[in-house]
């Protein structure tokens, strides 16, 4: 089992809600705020999970989900933003993925069928393979998909 793309969705997942939370600002986006603290190796290099860590926000930022001006050496990236894809990916709305979506009202219905909601509470209840599917569906555009998840 590749146990490390499990932790690049987890990686990539937290940093674009972080990212989210505090849209249109930019932030600094510290490493250790997505995978806890660690301690560097006996040269003081960053251990394989942080440097994996802080490559999937590098590969986020190169497939066009974020933007940054600069690493802050091996601890994260200065003044990221999400670009437009990034926003607008996180924004788009599943109602197939809420079993109540005809009941609510269309403003709850926008927040609570979002990906960026639906990625909250997979975190939140650890549901790891969930957590897949969903950040799967931020790396797809509207005509890769099939259909919703569930």
């Amino acid at each position: 089992m590749d146990l490390q793309i499990d932790d690049f969705y987890r990686d990539c997942a937290t940093g674009l809600l972080l990212l989210y939370q505090v849209f249109p600002r930019r932030s600094a986006l510290y490493v250790e705020d997505l995978t806890g603290p660690s301690e560097p190796d006996e040269f003081g290099l960053p251990s394989k999970r942080h440097e994996s860590c802080l490559a999937a926000l590098l590969w986020l930022a190169d497939e066009g989900y974020l933007r940054f001006d600069s690493t802050l050496h091996f601890e994260g990236l200065d003044q990221a933003v999400l670009t437009e894809k990034g926003f607008l990916r996180l924004s788009r709305a599943f109602p197939g993925l809420l079993a109540d979506a005809e009941t609510l009202p269309p403003s709850i219905l926008r927040v609570r069928a979002s990906l960026a909601q639906q990625l909250r509470e997979a975190l939140e209840h650890s549901d790891s393979e969930r957590l897949v599917r969903l950040t799967r569906l931020v790396f797809e555009s509207e005509s890769d998909r099939s259909g919703d998840i569930d």
